[in-house]
């Protein structure tokens, strides 16, 4: 090889380096699917403590949750007694609670569902597992990380033009094998509202799965809500009355 030809090949391996498409990394919108996915499956039995915290207080429920799809949910009280009957039914876009004092059904505004739980650090969306950030925002892959022998992706969700969603932003953590490992909530000025944290994944129904998941204010020390997921199963079929007002206020379960 010439000294000219010496000289110059760094150069056309530059260029031509500079030419060819960056490796393509994972698909955000694939692996966020993915999460939903192993977190709903086609279908999903759990049940569930929850345990809300506050600084001068504490108190701890169970309740069961059904699934069906995408859009389909059913969510309702067994303990303690004064919370027991209390439910929330999700179909389609619609919402409804169910008061067993007030024997009473009132279907809730969309404005409503981005608010507290029963007084928990977690939405009416929350605990519907609603799909809003798959389809109501475009996703992009901010960074890939690595804890206890795991890649974890981190992925920014931003609302779509036009799209009714309450949150500015989400910052969305996905573990390889499809485990939820967290979420962050931005308002519309881009501050963090709300931290959902995965503090132990583990085997549940068979699959790799958050089981205990911590949602915390941002600007509010002590305050924090903790579900625990004790019982899944999952891809089961559910029966054809689960998911109706009829049973969200006569339950057959």
């Amino acid at each position: 090889m010439t000294a000219t030809r010496r000289l110059l090949m760094p150069v056309f391996c530059a260029f031509f380096a500079a030419a060819l498409p960056a490796a393509a990394g994972p698909n955000p919108d694939a692996l966020l699917r993915a999460a939903f996915d192993n977190w709903r499956a086609k279908s999903s039995t759990t049940e569930v403590t929850m345990t809300v915290h506050r600084p001068d207080w504490e108190r701890t429920s169970q309740m069961k949750a059904w699934t069906q799809g995408d859009d389909d949910a059913l969510v309702r009280f067994i303990a303690p007694a004064k919370d027991a009957g209390n439910a929330t039914l999700k179909l389609g876009n619609d919402t409804w609670v169910f008061n067993p004092k007030l024997n009473q059904v009132i279907k809730l505004p969309a404005s409503m569902l981005a608010q507290s739980w029963m007084g928990s650090d977690f939405s009416y969306n929350d605990l519907a597992k609603a799909d809003d950030v798959l389809t109501q925002y475009t996703h992009h892959l901010l960074e890939t990380t690595h804890a206890d022998g795991h890649t974890i992706y981190i992925i920014e969700a931003d609302p779509k033009p036009g799209a009714p969603v309450v949150w500015g932003k989400l910052v969305v953590k996905v573990r390889e094998d499809g485990v939820m490992m967290g979420e962050t909530y931005f308002d519309q000025d881009m501050k963090p509202v709300r931290i959902m944290t995965t503090d132990k994944a583990g085997e549940l129904g068979g699959r790799a799965y958050p089981v205990t998941m911590t949602m915390r204010p941002a600007d509010a020390l002590g305050k924090w809500t903790r579900i625990e997921t004790t019982v899944g199963q999952f891809n089961v079929t559910q029966p054809a009355y689960l998911f109706t007002l009829s049973n969200l206020q006569n339950p057959r379960d």
